[in-house]
């Protein structure tokens, strides 16, 4: 988004999705589409999302990569494909923001303490400073307490998601 962008007076609240076992089944470094599939209500829940002109985001640690399990190409290909069947579903994620980086990654490049990698806040924080986002009314939505954390960290509020249909976990907290 750009910075014109960035100064638009119409905030709008944000729901934050981690990924794994929370959008999708946590088969352990999901990184192959054929081991990608959606949890109950996620789709559902993007759309209504959507529809409220929620914007949608998606904030994941991905320390496969770092770990040599799997490569950022591996990322992008899942989350095109995450939007690609969206699009089918008429909903979209407005923007990703993934952390590759770990202490034990056996690349170089990786192997830092970073600010992004969740319970730290560097992922939310990037797309508060990227996008009209009005932070009162927003939410991460994760299923571990690191990301409970890096909500708390990154200044908005949080649900834990502990199974079921994802949608109907937003509904009755009053997000949908």
């Amino acid at each position: 988004m750009t910075q014109a962008n960035r100064t638009n007076p119409k905030t709008r609240p944000a729901i934050f999705f981690d990924r794994d076992g929370v959008l999708n089944q946590d088969h352990d470094y999901v990184h192959k589409i054929v081991d990608f599939h959606w949890i109950e209500g996620a789709i559902e829940a993007i759309r209504c999302c959507n529809e409220l002109d929620y914007f949608v985001f998606v904030v994941t640690n991905q320390s496969g990569v770092g770990r040599g399990y799997y490569t950022e190409q591996d990322v992008h290909i899942i989350h095109t494909y995450m939007q690609d069947e969206l699009k089918h579903h008429g909903a979209h994620i407005d923007a990703i923001r993934y952390c590759p980086h770990h202490r034990d990654a056996i690349h170089a490049e990786y192997k830092i303490e970073c600010h992004c990698r969740k319970p730290k806040p560097g992922m939310i924080k990037d797309i508060l400073s990227s996008w009209p986002v009005e932070i009162s009314k927003s939410v991460l939505v994760g299923d571990k307490p690191t990301d409970l954390e890096a909500a708390k960290r990154g200044g908005i509020r949080s649900l834990l998601y502990e199974g079921g249909d994802l949608s109907v976990l937003l509904k009755n907290n009053g997000y949908l």
